[in-house]
């Protein structure tokens, strides 16, 4: 019986986030009440706030549906980049843009993130988790980078850090504009070779670090002369 009531309770859930994001998608998410979730969900109010304690709560839990083959992705280049650490940055941005043109579900979420959601005070909390998320995603591809200069893999002078801000820019720019209009492109099929190309910029001609100011050279005493 206890687990007949935890399985209705969960397909309540996914029946209220399915309902968030359609809702979401034709409304946006700023004009978009928890009241009109539940309606397009047909439940009460009170099942909504039974599993999430605000909009930005459900907000965050529609994004996390989708974030999990990413975060595996993220797992996997860290554990692959000790023996291919430039081949590992590769499958993931690989991965990324193959899995959200693979994915519907993944489409929909990315289309009321970049094109449906204004992040006002109300989603404070979930602008914030996303800018750790960066945070955290950059500073692995930093660390990926740093191995791939210790493998010779790129230039000894290339900026790691730069590096990985490039191609996390590279990667959700194409996003981007995929999801603002899907049918412009293949997505999948361009994923490898547009990466390649961006690794291959930076094995060329990576942005370089900025030499280290030279110390000025000592000046010389002269003694005077013995009279």
């Amino acid at each position: 019986m206890a687990r007949k009531r935890h399985e209705d309770a969960l397909a309540t859930r996914e029946q209220l986030l399915d309902a968030a994001e359609r809702v979401f998608r034709r409304r946006g998410v700023g004009h978009t009440s928890l009241a009109e979730v539940a309606d397009e969900a047909g439940v009460t109010r009170g099942a909504i706030y039974w599993h999430f304690k605000d909009k930005a709560d459900l907000f965050q839990a529609l994004v996390q549906r989708v974030e999990m083959p990413i975060n595996a992705a993220m797992e996997e280049m860290s554990r692959a980049s000790a023996a291919d650490p430039l081949g590992a940055v590769r499958s993931l941005a690989v991965h990324a843009l193959q899995g959200l043109a693979g994915c519907r579900r993944t489409q929909a979420v990315f289309d009321v993130v970049f094109l449906r959601c204004e992040y006002t005070e109300e989603l404070a909390p979930v602008r914030a988790r996303q800018l750790e998320d960066r945070k955290d995603c950059l500073r692995r591809c930093e660390a990926a980078f740093e191995q791939a200069i210790a493998k010779r893999q790129l230039p000894a002078d290339t900026d790691a850090r730069v590096a990985a801000q490039g191609l996390y820019a590279f990667v959700t720019g194409l996003m981007r504009t995929w999801v603002e209009t899907p049918g412009r492109f293949d997505l999948g099929a361009v994923a490898p070779p547009l990466v390649d190309v961006f690794i291959a910029g930076l094995k060329t001609d990576p942005p370089r670090r900025a030499p280290a100011p030279r110390k000025p050279a000592a000046k010389r005493v002269r003694r005077p002369q013995a009279a």
